[in-house]
């Protein structure tokens, strides 16, 4: 979306110099990575205090982060990066074999970190010197950078951070004060800037912004998509980030009735996708039917399963009698269902209950303690790759899953050829989509209102912001 496009996002109050920023959720928090699934707001707070070796810029792109350079060997099997000449906010100097010793706590067996499986590559991780580092792998991995910028492999020294931000001292009350300073050009005046983080629900957010008392929310998904549309914020203030992932249905278990791969089947075919999508309405979001999207690394574009073709009215008929063979006169099944809370989430449910009442399939929330039938995966892609598509239901992190798609990644995985990888991962698809393991429905939706007082914002396929240089208008000749 052009610059230019962006109206008033309100009645701003008079700038001060800080850029105040929500993140959706809970207050943000400097939590170690290896603990656990981290949240937005927790993401967006370590990005920007403890960054990486590397970073995101605004666009997506990497740009550096502890590391000021770094090499890759011709065989893509070693990585070498030299860090920067810095300190940690105490005070002592920031030395490669602590931060390697960090790096290689995240990948530990231990690690609970969201994103240590798809560094599964890495053999090890070791500082050569005081300040270089080189990370050897099993396997060629062009991706590799993109994943370590992301927040879940942050550098983070028990509550230190190697910035780009500073945290400041501040109330509990309050929202988190964060401080960046660099070198003017040319030896002129240093440069500072300053941003106010906090976390809110999606309706206080909204308001706030609405008002205007915050200059950029970010967060946003189709849970809350509905709120932000009736509050009618400014025109041209929504931004979606064009994200590729995994907007898709699982089972929630292993038994029950979606352990019949034909039921799954039937209920994939059902699914009104153009109309779930076009309820969702943002530019862009196509419905899918296939594990992997178009435009990942390495591999050609999915090809979409014959039934997609014909549309659902036309081929409606066919699954009712295909229900009534399955079932005869036997009782049919009742689905429980388990979605995050929000009215993406009503819109979804209801979406759904209605594709599948011709079928005689009743959908219902699952109450507490009562076993899930379906579950919702909607996660953004960590890197361009589509290894993370095909990991993201292997055995151990779904319930149900194909030994046989779990080898051909592991396969994939060790291969030294890039051309062997794609293929091996291919099929991994294409058997996924055969046994029906997910149930795929579009990619997920990534929002963030951002006033005009921010220019330097900018959409990206991973929905990572930065929360640098979001005052400071792009260059002509930005990337």
């Amino acid at each position: 979306m052009s610059l230019a496009a962006i109206g008033p996002a309100g009645c701003h109050k008079p700038k001060t110099g800080t850029t105040d920023v929500i993140v959706i959720g809970d207050r943000p928090k400097l939590i170690d990575p290896a603990a656990g699934l981290l949240s937005p707001p927790d993401a967006v707070l370590l990005a920007n205090v403890a960054q990486g070796l590397v970073r995101f810029d605004a666009r997506g792109q990497i740009d550096g982060g502890l590391a000021e350079r770094w090499n890759v060997s011709d065989d893509g099997l070693s990585y070498i990066f030299r860090l920067q000449s810095g300190k940690w906010p105490s005070g002592r100097k920031i030395d490669a074999r602590e931060v390697a010793r960090i790096l290689n706590r995240e990948r530990r067996e231990a690690s609970r970190n969201s994103l240590k499986d798809a560094i599964g590559a890495i053999r090890d991780i070791v500082a050569m010197t005081d300040r270089v580092i080189e990370i050897h792998l099993a396997a060629p991995r062009p991706n590799l950078l993109q994943l370590l910028a992301q927040p879940e492999f942050a550098i983070l020294r028990q509550t230190e951070g190697g910035g780009p931000f500073v945290l400041l001292p501040g109330k509990p009350e309050e929202p988190l004060h964060l401080r960046r300073t660099t070198p003017g050009a040319d030896g002129d005046e240093e440069v500072r800037e300053q941003v106010d983080l906090d976390g809110l629900p999606a309706p206080s957010a909204i308001a706030r912004f609405k008002a205007g008392d915050s200059d950029v929310v970010l967060g946003g998904s189709y849970s809350d998509l509905a709120v932000v549309r009736a509050a009618g914020v400014p025109r041209g203030s929504l931004r979606f980030d064009p994200v590729a992932g995994l907007f898709a249905l699982v089972p929630g278990r292993s038994g029950g009735p979606l352990a019949d791969k034909g039921l799954r089947s039937l209920i994939a075919r059902a699914i009104d996708r153009d109309a779930l999508v076009a309820a969702f309405d943002v530019d862009g979001l196509a419905s899918r039917t296939t594990l992997l999207q178009p435009g990942l690394d390495g591999i050609g574009d999915p090809v979409a399963p014959g039934w997609a073709a014909i549309p659902l009215p036309q081929r409606r008929a066919g699954l009712v009698a295909e229900a009534n063979r399955m079932f005869g006169k036997a009782a049919r099944p009742v689905l429980t269902v388990s979605f995050p809370a929000g009215p993406g989430s009503t819109l979804l449910f209801n979406r759904l209950a209605a594709d599948l009442a011709p079928l005689g399939l009743r959908l219902v929330p699952a109450a507490e303690g009562v076993a899930v039938d379906l579950k919702l995966i909607d996660e953004v892609a960590p890197s361009t790759s589509p290894a993370w598509f095909v990991r993201r239901i292997r055995c151990g992190a779904v319930p149900l899953c194909d030994p046989q798609v779990d080898a051909l990644a592991d396969a994939a995985r060790m291969t030294p050829s890039p051309q062997q990888r794609s293929q091996l991962l291919a099929l991994a698809a294409q058997i996924a989509d055969a046994g029906q393991l997910v149930i795929p429905l579009a990619a997920p939706i990534r929002w963030s209102l951002v006033s005009a007082d921010v220019p330097g914002f900018a959409e990206n396929r991973f929905a990572r912001h930065t929360l640098s240089g979001l005052a400071i208008k792009p260059t002509r000749d930005s990337n």
